[in-house]
């Protein structure tokens, strides 16, 4: 398996991987919409290859936090797709470290998820809101461990806190149901 960063000429792989990985169009309109928003640069989208065929996709993309006393550079990871047959078979994991790995080099200082907390903290996430990070939308008390950040820069946690303001393709109360 071998990873790359998905181009504008990936488009139509990016989407077939979104819509075979969720069985439904929701996630791969939810990336279109973001491919193409202004809002959420700069973004990352990476593709996973096994030969030829794309078996997984991740996205993260731009963010920022509301009156935060100590400005960050953030990001959202969003979605994360993997073709059926290929789960459970650490295609999701390589692309996270992989996307992880790029952000890190790139200077982001910390990353958020909305996702399942019993997969994401196998990769450094721990929950968010009980470190002073709100979600764009209110998450539910049963699902507040959901809602996960990451710092890649030491010393973040701690020293900023705030409410993550979102890329406006990704700013709809439905996105932010776990």
């Amino acid at each position: 398996m071998h990873i790359e960063q998905a181009s504008d000429s990936h488009l139509e792989t990016v989407l077939h991987v979104e819509r075979t990985a969720f069985g439904y169009d929701k996630e791969a309109e939810l990336v279109r919409d973001l491919l193409h928003d202004p809002t959420a640069l700069p973004r990352l989208s990476l593709l996973a290859f096994e030969g030829e065929r794309a078996v997984g996709h991740v996205l993260f993309t731009s963010a920022r936090l509301e009156d935060a006393p100590d400005p960050a550079s953030i990001a959202l990871l969003a979605p994360l797709a993997v073709m059926p047959e290929f789960q459970s078979r650490g295609v999701g994991g390589r692309l996270i470290e992989r996307g992880l790995q790029m952000l890190t080099e790139s200077g982001v200082d910390l990353i958020f998820v909305l996702g399942h907390p019993g997969y994401y903290p196998r990769y450094g996430f721990e929950p968010a809101g009980r470190l002073g990070f709100a979600a764009p939308y209110p998450i539910p008390d049963e699902h507040a461990e959901a809602w996960m950040v990451q710092a890649l820069r030491a010393g973040v946690i701690g020293t900023t806190r705030g409410t993550v303001i979102c890329a406006d393709a990704l700013d709809e109360p439905e996105h932010w149901r776990e």
